[in-house]
């Protein structure tokens, strides 16, 4: 049976559902530590797990929609997905959940680009912003969600640590459905025929002109510590969240990685049309803002602190890869896009993991507190010094390549 109405909303929704399971975890993490007696180490290695993930498919799965269609990436997406949500609802210990999220990480990186890809090839042509916007807007909405439900459920749903999951599985499903049963238009079936090739599966990262090696070094340190901040509050703020607000409960470190999400994505269509030179500092000086709040909050405990403190992680957020993006497209040539897009996010997600794991092991050996305090004294520094660096590049002033 053919579905009604349009394969651009039924892709959409697939796509929202597929990445809705990827920080869907990120609120419960306080939960596993307490009911397996895990230490912060091994939090901080459940989500690197899950980001590795993400990255191994990005550098070696992320042309698959050019080769077998971005239906049936989607399609394989969301089969990965449903697996690896099942494999956490039963996880019985520490190894069976960091399977389960590797997997979701795989899939994670599968739904973006190949949803991305279809969202295009199914809109009207000349309509490419967009359909950029709108696509970023539902991503965030889709990754956003995620640890929306995740709090939700493991504030009052029973048993949190299995029926959490279920939303996903049940939607996942539900997407899996919607997808088999969508006919495509000619336009958007897959032009490249044949079997995969070693290459295609080969990572392809690649580095500018010499000319512009500053400015791109520059311009992947926006994602690095943008990723680094991010993680911060998806993987170990529910552990030390008792110490910034009067309000406990998985419900709040999800709604706020969920605000995190949603308010970037808004700031990135609010400042589209501000200089890139100013959209960068404005973007790396308030990560080293919020940083500085939560130091601060550590000691003071105040709400309005934490709330000013995620608006301005939202801000810089959003401003950070607005920037970043504009300027891999001014740097980049015809022939080598692809290869620095996917170096600038590989440093992105490398800035989300490394930190994270220093972060755990500090927090073993020396408390809570002081791996907080690390890692927001290194973004204040680094956000301080490479946004006065970005300012003043002349590359980042002028489109002219």
């Amino acid at each position: 049976m053919k579905l009604r109405g349009s394969p651009f909303a039924w892709v959409s929704f697939a796509m929202i559902v597929g990445v809705m399971g990827t920080a869907l975890i990120s609120p419960l993490y306080a939960l596993y530590k307490e009911a397996w007696q895990l230490q912060a180490s091994d939090i901080s290695l459940i989500y690197v797990v899950y980001m590795s993930g993400a990255l191994c498919s990005l550098l070696f799965l992320g042309r698959l929609p050019d080769r077998a269609g971005f239906k049936a990436v989607m399609q394989a997406g969301l089969v990965l997905t449903l697996l690896g949500t099942f494999l956490s609802l039963i996880a019985w210990n520490m190894t069976s959940l960091i399977v389960g999220r590797f997997i979701v990480g795989v899939a994670s990186s599968l739904m973006t680009t190949s949803a991305t890809q279809g969202l295009a090839v199914l809109s009207r042509p000349g309509h490419v912003q967009r359909v950029a916007m709108v696509t970023g807007f539902l991503m965030a909405l889709g990754f956003g969600l995620g640890p929306l439900v995740g709090g939700i459920m493991g504030q009052w749903g029973p048993y949190p640590l299995v029926t959490t999951y279920i939303p996903t599985l049940v939607l996942g499903g539900l997407g899996l459905y919607l997808l088999a049963r969508l006919e495509l238009p000619p336009a958007a079936l897959p032009r490249q025929a044949g079997r995969l090739r070693l290459q295609d599966v080969l990572p392809k990262l690649t580095w500018p002109e010499p000319s512009a090696s500053t400015a791109f070094v520059l311009t992947c340190m926006l994602p690095f510590l943008a990723f680094g901040v991010f993680g911060l509050y998806a993987s170990m703020s529910p552990l030390f969240l008792d110490r910034l607000v009067p309000w406990h409960g998985p419900v709040v470190s999800g709604t706020a990685i969920a605000v995190i999400l949603l308010a970037s994505a808004c700031v990135q269509v609010l400042v589209g049309n501000l200089p890139t030179q100013w959209c960068g500092l404005g973007g790396l000086l308030s990560l080293a803002l919020s940083n500085a709040l939560l130091m601060v909050n550590l000691w003071v405990g105040s709400a309005w602190l934490f709330v000013l403190g995620v608006a301005c992680t939202a801000m810089g957020h959003g401003m950070s890869m607005l920037s970043g993006m504009s300027m891999v497209n001014r740097i980049a040539t015809p022939s080598n896009r692809s290869g620095l897009l996917s170096t600038y996010l590989v440093i992105g997600y490398i800035g989300s993991m490394l930190p994270m794991l220093g972060m755990g092991w500090l927090a073993d050996h020396w408390g809570m507190t002081v791996a907080v305090c690390s890692f927001c004294a290194m973004v204040i520094v680094l956000g301080l010094v490479v946004g006065g660096l970005f300012h003043r590049h002349p590359r980042m002033r002028s489109s002219v390549q």
